[in-house]
């Protein structure tokens, strides 16, 4: 049994040398000239003001979750286009249900102003 997992095992054990070796070897190949610039905290190029306990808008996070939700469907819809002609008639019918469900949902949450972004 221990044959057929070989292969893999090997591979893992290749994979982790090589992560372990490139970083050693940058460590020591490396240059190592730090100055203020370098060891200066960096943002999106764009220099630092406030504090990072800042609040955000409760926007911000319900558009998240909403990109999380309708993402979700492709996760759903990945598998039964896979499947779509074993599941004939019946599959194409769920499946028509939950993108129905999906939609309204969506324009929902467009007619409430979620999407909006002020």
């Amino acid at each position: 049994m221990l044959d057929n997992y070989l292969p893999i095992l090997v591979l893992v054990a290749i994979a982790f040398a090589f992560a372990a070796g490139s970083v050693v070897f940058s460590r020591l190949v490396g240059q190592k000239k730090p100055s203020v610039v370098k060891l200066a905290p960096y943002e999106c190029g764009m220099p630092l003001f406030g504090t990072a306990r800042d609040r955000f808008s409760i926007k911000f996070y319900i558009i998240a979750m909403l990109f999380i939700v309708f993402d979700i469907e492709v996760v759903f819809l990945y598998p039964w286009s896979v499947m779509f002609k074993r599941l004939g008639m019946f599959g194409f019918a769920e499946m028509g249900v939950f993108i129905v469900i999906l939609f309204v949902g969506y324009v929902y949450v467009w007619k409430k102003g979620a999407l909006e972004w002020e």
